[in-house]
């Protein structure tokens, strides 16, 4: 699932993987049209996620950006 933090006025690009959500809820495999509902369930952990790669400059790809997978969350559970 992809979506834009800002940065003071920098918008960066983030992506989180179906997996590493459904590690956050425990869920097995949800569907492809339940995604976007689990995503707004998630959004708060996701995005305080991503505000800490960007704070730590963990920026990957061109043009860079933050991708979240399943490791990312779990030190926090």
């Amino acid at each position: 699932m992809r979506f834009t933090m800002m940065n003071d006025d920098v918008k960066i690009n983030c992506a989180v993987s179906t997996d590493a959500m459904d590690h956050i809820e425990g869920a097995k495999r949800v569907t492809l049209a339940q995604r976007e509902e689990q995503f707004m369930r998630l959004r708060s952990k996701i995005e305080a996620r991503a505000e800490q790669k960007i704070i730590d400059a963990e920026f990957e790809g061109q043009p860079a950006g933050i991708i979240l997978r399943s490791i990312d969350f779990r030190r926090q559970l």
